[in-house]
C-alpha cells in the first residue's frame, strides 16, 4: 500500500514552549501564594492512544502475569491502572465504534465489524478524533484504529471508501513487505498474508523484530513522534498495534521467554449448561489450520496455544515500549496524556472458548492505563468498573474541550485525581441477537434473548465468591436478576446474525 503523504505544521519545538510555561506557573505560583495553581498551561495538552489488538488482562502489572511485559509494566508505574475496564462489544470494529462515538449501541450494525462504515454519516463531528479536530488538533491514525487499517475498505482494504471520513488530517499504514492493509493485519513473518484455513494459528520465526508488522508500525510511530515535536499546534496520535491478534505470531525470542511456562489451564474451561454465551471459536477453527488437533481435547496443543498468545504480547509489549520511550526521549511527555487500552479481551479455553464474540468476563475485560501529566499517586490502581465509552469524555475533560451532547460514558477524572473513587455505573456490553449484560462491583448478569421462549435466559455470576463465572446463580437470585435487568436497555431491534460478516474485507 502508498501511503497519503502529508506533513504537519511545525513553527519550533513545543517542548520548549511548556517548559518556559512551567517556569512561568511556578514563579506565578510562590509569587502568589498558589493562586496560580489553577492557571491553564500555555498550550492544550497532546494526546497519544495506543490501541492493542484483543489485549486481554495479561500484564503483570494487572495482576495476571501470563506474558511478560516489562514496557507496560514500566509504564504501569506511572499511570492509572483500570483492573476493571470492560469493552462494550467483544469484537474490534463495533468495539471501536463505541470509543469512537462514547455511546453504547443503539441500532443493530453497532455490534457489528463495520458498525463505524455503515453508521459513521450519521455521527457529523460527533466522534473523537473529529471532535478534536473541530477543536484545533491535529488528528492522525496510524496502523488499526478503526477497524480497518489505515482507515479504508474495499479490495484489500485499499481501494473501496474510507472508513471515518473528514475525522484524521491522516490516516495510513507505511510501506511494508505486506504490500496491503489485509496483509499487515494477519501477517506472517517477512510480508507473507494470511490463507485463511491454510496457515497455523501460530508462528515462532527465528529472526528479528522487523520480520512481524507492529515493528513497522512502531517505527513510524517513533517517526512521527519526531516530527510532532516540532510543531507548536496540539495532536491526537493514535497508534493500533496488532498483535496479540490471530495469528499468534512473534519472533521466536519471544516465545523462549515463555518456553518454561507451565501456567495452569483456566479455572473453568468447560461448556457452560443451559442458557449461554457458548460458541463453537470459529474465528480460530476456520481460520486456521491445527493439524488435526483441539485444545478442548489436547492439554498439551492448549498449553502451546496460551503459550504463543503470551509471546505475541510480549513482542507487542516490545513494540508500544518503543513508542512510549520516545516520546520521554523527544521531551513530549511532560504535556502529553497517554492512553494504552485494548479494543476488547480474549478467552483462551475460559468455558471451551477460543475467541471473544461472547459476553463472558475474559471476552469484554480490557487492559486500560491513563497517564496524565502531574499524575498523583501514579502506580496506584483503581478498581472502580470503567466502560470503554468513557474514554471520550475523559479525553475532552482533560484536554479541556467541551464534550458534544449525548455521550453515555463519564469523565474518569476522579479515578485519575483518587485511585479510591467509586464507581459512578455499571459496565454494559452488548452482542449479537439481542444479548446484554451488566457488570457492577460484584455481579454480572448476561441476557440471552430466545425466540419463541416464554423468557430470556439468564445466566447470573457472583465475582464475589465465583471470580471463575462456574456457577449460574440466576435461578436462586430472581430478586438480583430483576434489578440487574433494569439497568438494561432494550435490546437492539435485530441484530445482524454473525458480527464477523465484513465485507468490504472479512476480517476476524
Amino acid at each position: 500500500m502508498t501511503p497519503c503523504r502529508s506533513t504537519f505544521p511545525s513553527a519550533g519545538n513545543s517542548a520548549p514552549l511548556f517548559r518556559r510555561g512551567t517556569i512561568v506557573a511556578t514563579l506565578l505560583t510562590v509569587l502568589l501564594g498558589g493562586a496560580a495553581l489553577a492557571a491553564p498551561a500555555l498550550r492544550p495538552p497532546n494526546v497519544l492512544f495506543l490501541a492493542i489488538d484483543d489485549l486481554r488482562p495479561a500484564l503483570g502489572a494487572l495482576g495476571a502475569p501470563e506474558a511478560q511485559t516489562p514496557k507496560l509494566d514500566t509504564f504501569a508505574r506511572t499511570a492509572r491502572i483500570f483492573t476493571h475496564h470492560y469493552a462494550q462489544v467483544p469484537t474490534c470494529g463495533a468495539s471501536r465504534c463505541a470509543l469512537l462515538r462514547g455511546r453504547y449501541p443503539s441500532e443493530p450494525e453497532h455490534v457489528s465489524n463495520n458498525a463505524i462504515l455503515t453508521t459513521q454519516a450519521r455521527w457529523g463531528d460527533a466522534n473523537l478524533p473529529g471532535w478534536f479536530r473541530r477543536h484545533g488538533y491535529q488528528t492522525l491514525a496510524l496502523g488499526k484504529i478503526t477497524h480497518y487499517p489505515g482507515g479504508r475498505t474495499g479490495r484489500n482494504w485499499t481501494e473501496g471508501p474510507e472508513e471515518l471520513p473528514n475525522a484524521w488530517d491522516r490516516s495510513w499504514i507505511p510501506d511494508t513487505p505486506w504490500k496491503h492493509a489485509e496483509g499487515i493485519m494477519h501477517g506472517f513473518a517477512n510480508g507473507k498474508a494470511r490463507v485463511p484455513g491454510g496457515v497455523p494459528a501460530f508462528e515462532a520465526f527465528d529472526g528479528p523484530d522487523t520480520a512481524y508488522p507492529d515493528a513497522w508500525i512502531a517505527a513510524e510511530a517513533v517517526g512521527t513522534l519526531r516530527t510532532l515535536a516540532q510543531s507548536e499546534k496540539p495532536w491526537f496520535l493514535a497508534v493500533g498495534l496488532f498483535k496479540p491478534h490471530l495469528p499468534f505470531s512473534a519472533p521466536k525470542r519471544y516465545f523462549d521467554l515463555h518456553r518454561d511456562d507451565r501456567s495452569p489451564a483456566p479455572a473453568v474451561t468447560t461448556k457452560p449448561q443451559g442458557p449461554s454465551g457458548w460458541h463453537p471459536s470459529n474465528e480460530l477453527r476456520r481460520n486456521y489450520a491445527h493439524g488435526g488437533r483441539d485444545p478442548d481435547t489436547d492439554p498439551d496443543y492448549a498449553r502451546t496455544l496460551r503459550t504463543a498468545y503470551a509471546a505475541a504480547t510480549s513482542y507487542v509489549d516490545a513494540q508500544a515500549g518503543r513508542v512510549l520511550d520516545a516520546l520521554q526521549e523527544l521531551g513530549l511527555a511532560e504535556n502529553t496524556i497517554v492512553v494504552v487500552w485494548g479494543d476488547h479481551g480474549f478467552l483462551l479455553g475460559e468455558h471451551a472458548i477460543w475467541g471473544k464474540h461472547c459476553l463472558y468476563e475474559k471476552a469484554v475485560q480490557s487492559a486500560l492505563m491513563i497517564r496524565t501529566p502531574g499524575m498523583a499517586q501514579p502506580g496506584k490502581a483503581s478498581a472502580a468498573v470503567v466502560e470503554t465509552v468513557d474514554l471520550f469524555p475523559t479525553l475532552a475533560d482533560l484536554c479541556r474541550l467541551p464534550a458534544p451532547a449525548g455521550l453515555d460514558g463519564h469523565s474518569l477524572r476522579p479515578q485519575l485525581a483518587a485511585p479510591d473513587a467509586p464507581t459512578k455505573k455499571p459496565a454494559l456490553g452488548f452482542w449479537t441477537q439481542g444479548q446484554r449484560t451488566v457488570r457492577t462491583d460484584r455481579w454480572r448478569l448476561i441476557v440471552h434473548p430466545s425466540e419463541g421462549a416464554a423468557a430470556p435466559g439468564y445466566e447470573l455470576f457472583d465475582f464475589s465468591q465465583d471470580p471463575y463465572e462456574a456457577h449460574n446463580v440466576a435461578a436462586a437470585q430472581p430478586a438480583v436478576v430483576a434489578s440487574l435487568v433494569a439497568l438494561l436497555p432494550a435490546p437492539l431491534a435485530s441484530g445482524p446474525a454473525s458480527a464477523t460478516t465484513t465485507r468490504p474485507g472479512k476480517a476476524k
